[in-house]
């Protein structure tokens, strides 16, 4: 059952006078589940919908509609589905007092999976929730594998139903759907000879396993050593050369990398990043596959298109995975802008040092970092730091730190040189 959030002025939907709250229950005799149901199910012309109405009323409507027209009508976002696992790496174990409520949320929905490249599970899908996702194309999903020895999934996911990914990728696959799956390296579980199987045996599944991404564990100070720790640099050495392996196999065969290192893992082993090309299509920049290589390259390409800023202090703030690159580069944003340029790496209080990364930087963390202002202050967040709301992981908001910081400006984005671009 999907709940009517919004309807579009002149749709049809307000033609028919269908109402906020109402209820949809079904379309031409099928049930609506949720969104997804929603979307399938509205793609023919002739409809008969069953709804009932914030009164309680049940109403069926009959509909005919020339192709491409929409019904008009936003659903109500659908209830998440919450894991069924008790991973030893698990993020919301690493969260301190005082995250972002949103944090606290263990989804593992295949619709966000669909919707917005997230990576679940699939241990909470029994064979009917398999079923749907090939009967309504669910197409392509991002898996999180992990290991595909039946017990070290079991191990790492604590779920007995984890140890049939095996099953369920060929399944998803004979149904012509595609995956891109991942992995989430974990010293002593699933590297090593592990993730050799692991690698070996999502190759052999066929072309319908789009990519493998390696990802270096992420852990805080509240779950690092419980049981889990931080690879070393040889280890992430030893899975970048594991990966390598892989991509001389898959280029000449599949005309791509198919299999890709993280870029955490490049900078825990100390090894330079790949060039562009390594990355393909680049569309796994949302895993942290390629994301700081296309950050550069765009710094590198929009120098020349900066704005004088003479007089002013531009301030860079990040954390301590971007520093190095980002002070590579600040000597000749000043050149180009002709400002102060400072870089100013902030330290996790609030995860702990071992977070280095500028997406989880706290907004109080920042503030302590920035120090006092100048007036013609102009200092740069990551805009993947805040949410929608303009709060930061921490829930400290972003008006605060405009408040200190003013009269100089603050500005968010995700690449510098655009972001200056924009004053």
């Amino acid at each position: 059952m999907v709940r009517i959030a919004a309807i579009e002025a002149g749709s049809i939907a307000e033609e028919l006078e269908l109402e906020i709250g109402t209820r949809i229950v079904r379309i031409n005799g099928a049930r609506v589940r949720d969104g997804i149901d929603l979307t399938f199910l509205l793609a023919d012309t002739e409809l008969e919908l069953e709804a009932v109405g914030p009164n309680g009323e049940a109403v069926i409507y009959e509909i005919e509609r020339d192709p491409g027209t929409p019904l008009g009508i936003q659903p109500a976002p659908d209830a998440i589905r919450e894991c069924a696992n008790k991973c030893v790496f698990c993020f919301i174990d690493g969260n301190p007092e005082g995250v972002r409520d949103s944090l606290w949320l263990r989804d593992d929905d295949f619709r966000l999976s669909f919707t917005y490249g997230s990576y679940v599970t699939l241990t909470n899908l029994g064979p009917k929730g398999m079923q749907r996702l090939v009967d309504q194309r669910i197409s392509p999903l991002y898996v999180s594998v992990h290991a595909t020895d039946p017990e070290v999934r079991r191990r790492l996911l604590v779920n007995e139903r984890a140890g049939l990914i095996l099953d369920q990728l060929g399944w998803l696959l004979r149904g012509g759907l595609e995956v891109h799956t991942q992995v989430v390296l974990c010293p002593g579980w699933n590297d090593g000879h592990h993730l050799d199987r692991t690698i070996a045996d999502l190759w052999q599944l066929g072309e319908g396993i789009r990519s493998l991404s390696v990802v270096p564990v992420g852990l805080t100070r509240y779950n690092l050593n419980r049981p889990v720790r931080h690879l070393t640099r040889e280890e992430a050495r030893a899975a970048v050369a594991q990966v390598d392996a892989a991509r001389a196999r898959a280029l000449p065969a599949r005309g791509e990398g198919w299999a890709y290192a993280a870029d955490e893992l490049y900078l825990t082993a100390g090894l330079p990043l790949p060039e562009a090309d390594y990355y393909d299509d680049g569309a796994l920049y949302e895993n942290g596959v390629g994301a700081v290589r296309r950050f550069v390259d765009a710094f590198d390409e929009g120098l020349g298109r900066v704005p004088r800023l003479d007089g002013h202090r531009v301030r860079l703030v990040t954390g301590g995975s971007m520093a190095p690159f980002l002070g590579e580069r600040a000597p000749r944003l000043a050149h180009a802008t002709g400002a102060d340029v400072e870089v100013v790496v902030v330290e996790n209080r609030f995860f702990g040092e071992t977070v280095t990364i500028a997406g989880l930087l706290g907004g109080e963390d920042i503030l302590a970092a920035l120090g006092p202002s100048r007036e013609r202050d102009v200092v740069l967040l990551p805009a993947e730091a805040l949410n929608a709301d303009d709060l930061f992981i921490d829930s400290f908001p972003l008006a605060r730190i405009e408040a200190a910081v003013a009269p100089g400006r603050v500005l968010r984005g995700y690449e510098v040189t655009e972001a200056l671009g924009a004053l």
